[in-house]
């Protein structure tokens, strides 16, 4: 018979996936120094401050303080379509609250569409886009029942949106570089909310999060942040008798647009502390199931410079279309 515990589990996790219901944004493995070096599989291990963003559940199962402070970059130059996300974020948890701030900068370069209404015959140049934005979250959490928590990010979202065609023949490199410098153009703040869910039973973690409930919409429609619904599995071996290891599994349960066509990710991970928890290793990879054929390996590394204070590091390979990324970050965790 099942336990209590998971019949709580099984009923959040069909609530969260009522929501499931495209648009064209930003990718969910954005931020998170430990996240992106785990592939961002993420979603039943997030239990530090980047819980903020990746599962506001898992919130409660974190430290008493988690602060971090950190940037990441991620980019794909092959071929067109091209895109560099950029974010630079402090966050801050303490249970049963998360206060989270972020900057944000997605900047796309897409293929030319000379058959596109009134384009016929001639040409405009490259289509380049460019969203900055910040986001400032405030996130709650609330236990259902022993080992089950529930939480929740609010949030407001002040984004711009600039765009432009590009005349002559430049990489896409070069694009991405110039769309990074457009300025001008209206900012338009929304609210907006993510929720997730976390149950641990034992050495077994179980996870699900949907971001950006209300798809708000930026620059007049031009730009939206579409829904993202995710669930995640992991394994804590430790607490099974074993090593300090963890082991995830994510899947996203909705595809969504990206500037390189559609996403439905599948990621592994796994971390690994070592030497008294002096050292943290990470590795991971994730798989575009649907449209462009993305292809990611990824690894990372913390290393506690005193106890409480740690340094993260993590960067990321890709397949075709070709994609890296880096990035850093100071944490205090106890």
């Amino acid at each position: 018979m099942a336990t209590p515990t998971f019949r709580r589990c099984a009923l959040a996790c069909g609530w969260l996936l009522t929501f499931c219901g495209s648009a064209s944004a930003q990718i969910v493995e954005t931020v998170g120094s430990r996240a992106l070096g785990m592939g961002g599989a993420f979603v039943a291990v997030a239990n530090d401050s980047s819980a903020t963003w990746w599962n506001p559940g898992g919130l409660a199962d974190g430290p008493f303080l988690d602060i971090v402070l950190a940037r990441a970059v991620t980019e794909r130059t092959d071929a067109l379509p091209a895109s560099r996300d950029r974010a630079g974020w402090f966050a801050l948890g303490t249970p049963p609250f998360g206060f989270s701030y972020y900057r944000l900068r997605a900047t796309d370069a897409q293929p030319q569409d000379p058959t596109a209404e009134g384009m016929a015959g001639r040409q405009r140049g490259v289509p380049v886009h460019s969203w900055s934005a910040t986001q400032v979250g405030a996130t709650f959490v609330h236990s259902l029942l022993p080992g089950v928590h529930l939480g929740s990010t609010i949030k407001y979202v002040r984004g711009t949106v600039r765009s432009e065609h590009q005349d002559g023949p430049r990489t896409p490199a070069d694009l991405l570089g110039l769309g990074e410098e457009f300025e001008g153009g209206a900012a338009d703040g929304r609210f907006d909310l993510d929720i997730g869910v976390l149950a641990v039973v034992g050495p077994v973690r179980l996870g699900g999060v949907v971001r950006n409930v209300r798809e708000p919409e930026f620059g007049a429609g031009e730009y939206r942040l579409p829904r993202q619904v995710r669930v995640g599995a992991a394994v804590d071996i430790e607490k099974a008798g074993g090593p300090p290891l963890m082991i995830a599994v994510d899947a996203d349960l909705r595809t969504y647009l990206a500037a390189s066509g559609e996403r439905r990710v599948v990621a592994v991970g796994a971390e690994e502390w070592l030497w008294a928890r002096r050292v943290g290793l990470r590795t991971g990879v994730r798989v575009n199931r649907v449209g462009a054929a993305e292809r990611s390996v990824t690894g990372g590394v913390s290393v506690a410079i005193r106890s409480g204070l740690y340094l993260d590091a993590h960067v990321v390979r890709g397949g075709a279309p070709d994609e890296r990324g880096w990035g850093a970050a100071a944490r205090v965790s106890f």
